[in-house]
């Protein structure tokens, strides 16, 4: 006859506590618990070659992080553009996001941004022209304008913080909303603090990429 492994029956063993993840990884409850999620920008300096964006993408799809936007663009360096990442986790998470990022061969530095940065959206919002003076009355009333008109719809532009687009969005909904376009949050920080690699809270991916293997699957 085989014999069991050593120890209690199974059903007098120690079930470990907490949910899993999407991944099947289990969370400590007291982590969980103790962390709340948050939101917070933050700001990476990668080179402008191609394939950033998907090495990017890649680490979120891995990760499981919750990001709410991702914007990426050229900089004042045509060698280098600016990707700005809206994420909203745990702050575990958040500290897993830069880490990760900052492991990337692409990428020069990673910031996350204070709570006062300029933080900036644009929102394209195609609604119906049944009453094409009251749509331009709202638009006004968020520094929007209307950039494209006709018989049976007007499309007007917004830009600002993601409060002031989605209340706009809001309003806009009573003359009935065809299409939505949202570029997601871009930001820098504000006065004369570099939002890049020489700002006080910013840390040079060259450091982590010097002394730890160039992956972004290592925890």
């Amino acid at each position: 006859m085989k014999k069991g492994l050593e120890g209690p029956p199974p059903e007098e063993r120690p079930t470990p506590a907490g949910r899993r993840n999407k991944q099947g990884i289990r969370i400590d409850p007291e982590v969980e618990a103790t962390h709340e999620p948050r939101r917070t920008v933050i700001s990476a300096l990668v080179e402008h070659e191609p394939g950033v964006l998907s090495d990017v993408s890649g680490l979120f799809s891995r990760r499981q992080f919750n990001i709410e936007s991702l914007t990426v663009g050229p900089t004042e360096d045509d060698d280098r553009a600016r990707m700005t990442i809206v994420v909203e986790e745990p702050d575990p998470g958040i500290d897993q996001v830069k880490k990760q990022l900052r492991k990337l061969v692409p990428v020069i530095a990673v910031r996350e941004l204070e709570p006062d940065a300029m933080r900036r959206e644009l929102a394209l919002i195609k609604v119906d022209a049944d009453d094409p003076a009251q749509i331009a009355a709202v638009a006004e009333m968020y520094g929007g304008k209307t950039v494209d008109s006709s018989p049976e719809t007007a499309t007007v532009e917004v830009t600002g913080a993601r409060q002031k687009i989605e209340a706009a969005v809001e309003t806009f909904s009573q003359f009935g909303i065809r299409e939505i376009s949202r570029t997601g949050t871009t930001a820098l920080a504000r006065g004369t603090d570099p939002t890049g690699a020489t700002g006080a809270t910013a840390q040079p991916a060259d450091e982590a990429n010097h002394s730890e293997p160039h992956t972004a699957d290592d925890d």
